[in-house]
């Protein structure tokens, strides 16, 4: 049963698995989940702008698939939340492992020579995130986190800035999913007794949207970097003679 704070909308009962803490429609008539929804401009506004650069910089294909799944885990995101259809949870969920597949072939491929194509690990994840879906999100996670430790840590110690930032932006966000979901009736007590737009600072799973959002985004500019930084080596060799 829903909440008593939330309310009927345009698109009807919640047919979703999932809740969120969010209060349903207490914003919009039209949108379920209105600072949850919005929020997910994080994914694709600045995605989109990184598509477009990588387009006309004429880099590798990888990265620009990268950015596309960005902006769709955004766009499926936004769907279900502003719905909570069950429909529209697919379409939010599924994105989020191809996302983390292209992301881990990125990592994986940046030490490679320009315009290669690596079909066995190519495979490997597409049958992975046909096979397991939703289930192994979680390890995919790990990987992409655990080959960035690897790669600032051991190969380009000079990226740790830009490694460390995307891996606290994401932690902070992973922090503020759990809190809204422990706390949330704590939370949605607080909000009605404070004005909408203050309370919109306490829709932590907004947060979680927009700080992954950013972390995402920083981790494909560290993909980048890492290519650019072997190409430097591959072209310049004498420099470091």
């Amino acid at each position: 049963m829903a909440p008593a704070a939330d309310r009927e909308g345009y698109w009807g009962p919640p047919t979703s698995t999932l809740e969120w803490c969010e209060e349903n429609y207490a914003v919009s008539y039209y949108i379920a989940e209105f600072w949850n929804t919005v929020s997910n401009l994080i994914f694709i506004l600045p995605p989109i702008y990184g598509a477009i650069q990588t387009y006309k910089d004429g880099l590798e294909k990888r990265y620009l698939a990268a950015y596309l799944c960005l902006t769709a885990v955004g766009l499926g995101s936004w769907c279900f939340h502003m719905t909570l259809k069950y429909e529209m949870q697919l379409l939010d969920e599924l994105p989020m492992i191809y996302s983390c597949c292209v992301f881990v072939y990125c990592l994986y491929e940046c030490f490679k020579y320009k315009n290669t194509v690596n079909y066995a690990l190519l495979f490997l994840l597409i049958t992975y995130s046909v096979v397991v879906s939703i289930i192994m999100y979680g390890t995919l996670v790990s990987i992409i986190v655990l080959r960035s430790v690897y790669i600032v840590l051991w190969v380009y110690p000079w990226l740790r800035g830009l490694g460390y930032t995307s891996l606290t932006v994401f932690l902070m966000g992973f922090f503020l999913w759990n809190v809204d979901n422990i706390f949330c009736d704590k939370l949605r007590a607080l909000r009605e007794k404070m004005p909408p737009v203050v309370g919109a600072v306490t829709q932590f799973h907004a947060w979680w949207h927009i700080l992954t959002g950013l972390g995402s985004y920083l981790h494909i500019l560290l993909s980048l970097f890492l290519e650019f930084g072997l190409f430097f080596l591959w072209s310049h060799p004498r420099t470091f003679d």
